[in-house]
């Protein structure tokens, strides 16, 4: 999915399931998964949104 889709489903859903959601990019597109899966490479992340950091 693009960045910005991507950014807002990430906010979203760290928001909604109160726990926190990384987003990485694949080659041309990002995608979204709770942190605690995430074991990708990590120069992959693009941003992590953290629900308990405001």
């Amino acid at each position: 999915m693009p960045l910005n889709i991507a950014q807002r489903h990430a906010w979203s859903l760290a928001r909604t399931l109160m726990v926190c959601i990384t987003l990485f990019h694949t080659g041309e597109n990002y995608g979204v998964m709770t942190s605690d899966e995430y074991d990708g490479d990590t120069s992959n992340i693009v941003q992590v949104y953290d629900p308990f950091s405001r």
